[in-house]
This record gives C-alpha cells, structure tokens and sequence, in this order.
C-alpha cells in the first residue's frame, strides 16, 4: 500500500466499518493498520463501537483479539457533549453518527466520509473503506 497525504502523525480512528473490517481482516484495513503501527501512531476505537459491530455470525475470538491490538476509548460524558455540539452543528442525529473523539491530527477509516467531513471539517482526513 502506498502512503496516502492522509497519514497522520497522530490518530486513526476505526468506527464500526472500519472495526467490522479489522475482525475480517479485511486487506485495506489491514494495511492501514500495519501503516500505523510502523508509524507509532495511535490507533482507537470507541466503547460504543464494540456493541456495534457485533452481530449473530461475527468471528467471536477475531473480535476480542481485535480491539486487543487498539485503544478502546470509554464514552465520557466530555466526549458525549462534544459530540452531541458536532451534530447539533450539522443538523446529524447521534443514533447513527456517534463516534470517538481524538487528538490530532486524526485519520478515519469509515464507510461514511461525507458525513464525517461534514462533521468534523478540515479537522480529520476521512477515508473511505
């Protein structure tokens, strides 16, 4: 894989594609995450995105062996608020744009770049996967 300008010397975030993607193994996903660890970056996923990926025929052993490799960041009330003002700002409802916050500079792997442009600005590099 070759290096994107959206590498960060700071944070990727995995919300739940990006998670659901690392417990398949899923090639790209799998890459950025080798990108990261070569880079000494951090690499997080929320509390909340563990309950969202989890699904009746999910690889049980490959999803607690997963976020192992990651820091799994609790749902604060801090970060609750400062989600809830990202949402309010853009007229998006939580119920299906929650997600980690992070220092940056911060890289995502998301299915859902647009909206988390929207969300976030110039603050993070959105990357679809």
């Amino acid at each position: 894989m070759s290096r994107s300008p959206a590498v960060p010397g700071g944070t990727l975030v995995l919300d739940s594609e990006g998670l659901a993607k690392a417990v398949l193994r899923d090639r790209t996903v799998t890459a950025w995450l080798a990108l990261a660890r070569a880079d000494d970056l951090r690499v997080i996923t929320s509390a909340a995105t563990l309950v969202e990926v989890v699904h009746p025929r999910i690889n049980r052993p490959a999803l607690k062996w997963t976020p192992s490799r990651l820091v799994v960041e609790p749902v604060t009330e801090p970060i609750a608020r400062h989600a809830a003002t990202l949402l309010a700002g853009t007229g998006l409802h939580g119920h299906r744009y929650a997600m980690p916050a992070a220092p940056g500079p911060v890289t995502i792997l998301t299915s859902d770049p647009e909206d988390l442009t929207a969300l976030c600005g110039g603050q993070v590099a959105a990357i679809k996967i």
